[in-house]
């Protein structure tokens, strides 16, 4: 059953056209509509034209955000050694090695945003597929979270770094900064990512690879953006 949406998500809607805006349009809206008392994180969602049950046409990919995300991710980093000492002196939340694996598997413990591993330690780290794969939060190779260079993994994380991976459904959705931010720094943050992700197209793709584009904060209408100067850009 859908949820009854309240009146001033209702007044919002009535200010977006049935439409697609320009990138710096649909910015310059969301934050024009909303009603929200907090500070809202505004998000893009692509539905993108790919079948993510074949291998080889799952996109995935990290980008660091130019102006951050407003917020400072906790990061939990599982390595051995001086590894340890050099996580914690980068800044990392949370520094252990098989006691950190125990407490994610005894707890079912998730109080964090990223989680980084040395690569000697991916035998026990694989252990977590099933509490940690469903949150995204599981280390991998392609996206630098699994690595040596810990320091320079949690940097990243730390200065904004995203993940982006498509869904069952076909869908990215990914986080770009805070209603807050200056119109800029949205339409910076979010032209990284749309880039990113066109970039990212499986060559085995076939027809429309990006079906639609939806720009919204958390408690706002969704405003669709037009991609094709993206897409444009992405094939000179």
């Amino acid at each position: 059953m859908a949820r009854k949406q309240g009146k001033q998500y209702q007044s919002a809607a009535k200010k977006v056209e049935a439409r697609d805006y320009l990138l710096e349009e649909a910015i310059t809206l969301i934050q024009k509509i909303k009603f929200a008392k907090f500070d809202e994180t505004v998000e893009v969602h692509m539905r993108l034209g790919v079948d993510p049950k074949h291998a080889d046409q799952m996109v995935r990919g990290t980008v660091v955000m130019p102006n951050g995300l407003g917020k400072s991710k906790k990061v939990l980093v599982i390595a051995s050694g001086d590894k340890q000492r050099e996580a914690t002196e980068a800044g990392a939340d949370f520094v252990g090695g098989e006691d950190m694996v125990n407490k994610i598997q005894s707890e079912n413990w998730t109080d964090y945003d990223a989680v980084i591993a040395t690569p000697d330690m991916m035998r026990s780290v694989g252990k977590l597929g099933k509490v940690l794969g469903p949150r995204g939060l599981m280390p991998n190779p392609k996206t630098g979270t699994v690595t040596t260079d810990v320091a320079k993994a949690i940097q990243e994380i730390k200065a904004g770094k995203v993940e982006f991976r498509v869904d069952k459904t076909g869908i990215i959705h990914a986080p770009i900064g805070k209603i807050s931010f200056a119109a800029e720094k949205l339409i910076e943050n979010a032209s990284t990512l749309i880039s990113a992700v066109i970039k990212a197209k499986p060559t085995v793709a076939k027809g429309k690879y990006v079906k639609s584009t939806t720009l919204c904060s958390t408690m706002s209408p969704g405003v669709s953006v037009d991609t094709t100067p993206f897409s444009v850009k992405a094939a000179v």
